[in-house]
């Protein structure tokens, strides 16, 4: 699938905050482990975001999304800065989304590679992520990341029951 990729400021996460609800109500309804479980509302999906907006406004996280053809947001991922004294050199890759209608289409693996590019661009040398699907370990292993280990019962699915998460990190050059 051919994508536009974009970073947001403050600014337009907040006003593209319906497409980004629709986007993570999706992955949610679709049995994605993203930190929510069911019932998912609009005002949990809306809080979220708004957080990021807060987030990316105080330099803390990069957002990223990709716009498909007819310039609906297909996904996002965002990159979330280290900001100890020394930690600067990190960043932790985090809510990686893909709408199910976007889905096995590449979009994941060009959100993570332009995270990439964006994380050396400003001097992020080490990133870390967790992932609670298989699915999604399968494309950070194509990608050249690098398995840490899985934690068991580390979070719970949107369905509730639990969940482990397998941690990968990647040096980059």
């Amino acid at each position: 699938m051919s994508v536009v990729l974009q970073q947001l400021d403050a600014d337009a996460t907040r006003a593209h905050v319906p497409a980004l609800c629709d986007l993570l109500m999706d992955c949610v309804a679709g049995g994605a482990s993203v930190g929510f479980v069911q019932p998912m509302s609009v005002a949990k999906a809306q809080r979220f975001w708004e957080g990021a907006a807060d987030a990316v406004e105080r330099d803390e996280t990069v957002l990223l999304v990709a716009r498909d053809g007819d310039g609906r947001i297909a996904g996002t991922v965002q990159l979330m800065l280290a900001t100890k004294e020394n930690q600067l050199h990190r960043a932790d890759v985090s809510k990686l989304l893909v709408h199910r209608r976007a889905r096995r289409l590449g979009v994941g693996a060009q959100l993570m590679r332009e995270a990439e590019a964006v994380a050396r661009r400003i001097g992020r040398t080490v990133l870390v992520l967790d992932t609670a699907t298989p699915e999604a370990e399968r494309l950070y292993v194509r990608e050249g990341w690098s398995l840490c280990g899985t934690i068991p019962d580390y979070a719970l699915m949107p369905d509730g029951s639990m969940c482990a998460t397998t941690i990968f990190y990647k040096r980059l050059s």
